[in-house]
Parts: C-alpha cells; sequence; structure tokens
C-alpha cells in the first residue's frame, strides 16, 4: 500500500498482515533470521483479559502486542512452551491512522517494528533506527 486516499476504505486483516510481513521481508538478514518461529496475527482488538493484564481500560488503547521472552532472555531450559507472537490490532492502528493522519502503511510498519522490537529488547532508540533502516 504505497499511499493512500485520507479516509478511503478500510483495509481488512489480510492488507494488514501484508504490510507488516512486507516490513519484515525488508529487515537486515540477522534480524529476519530469527522471526521464522514468531507469529503474526492482526486482529480486530486486544480482548478484555489482555487489556487488563496492562491495565488498559479501552481496545483503541492498543495497538500492537509481543507475546513471549525477548531473544537476550530465552535458554535452552524453554522447552513446551507457546510460540512468541506479535498481534496487531487492527481497529486501535485505524482509530490512530485516523487521528493522526500517518500514512497507515507507515503506521502498520511502525507498530510492527516496535514489537519485533521487543522480541529482540531493543530500546525505542534502536527500534528507530531499525524501522529507518526498513523504510529507506
Amino acid at each position: 500500500m504505497s499511499g493512500q486516499d485520507a479516509y478511503g476504505p478500510a483495509p481488512d486483516a489480510d492488507a494488514f498482515e501484508g504490510i507488516a510481513r512486507d516490513t519484515i521481508a525488508r529487515l537486515p538478514p540477522a534480524f529476519a533470521a530469527h522471526l521464522s518461529d514468531v507469529l503474526l496475527l492482526v486482529e480486530e482488538e486486544a480482548d478484555a483479559g489482555t487489556l487488563a493484564a496492562l491495565g488498559l481500560d479501552h481496545p483503541l488503547d492498543l495497538t500492537g502486542l509481543y507475546h513471549g521472552r525477548p531473544i537476550g532472555e530465552k535458554s535452552s531450559m524453554d522447552s513446551a512452551t507457546m510460540p512468541d507472537r506479535i498481534h496487531l490490532y487492527r481497529q486501535a492502528i485505524l482509530a490512530e491512522w485516523i487521528e493522526t493522519g500517518v500514512r497507515l502503511d507507515d503506521l502498520i510498519r511502525h507498530v510492527t517494528i516496535h514489537e519485533i522490537g521487543h522480541h529482540f529488547g531493543l530500546s525505542d532508540d534502536d527500534m528507530h533506527a531499525l524501522e529507518d533502516a526498513v523504510t529507506d
């Protein structure tokens, strides 16, 4: 999605996933090599349990979430654990798109990179640098 009308029809979950997967495909190989087992899920909004666990009241307050242990905290003793997951919450991202006017593909890319950053235990500055590398 290389540009869109300010408030045209909202892309469906498949379009969101396509943008997120394109973002992952553009990552430097050192990052991409460690994401093959991470599930990417596009959901309409966070469920009540997730919101409660994070101390949030409204599903539009959460655009994405990483579930798992950062790579630097994993060990060989981590058998039989759930796979790491990146959740993108479509309704919250759409609400932010409308509120901010940021291009939707840029916003999806930003949220995807942010959640990938949690997988790698990156700082906010490192996440921004990775985002810049993907968009250049």
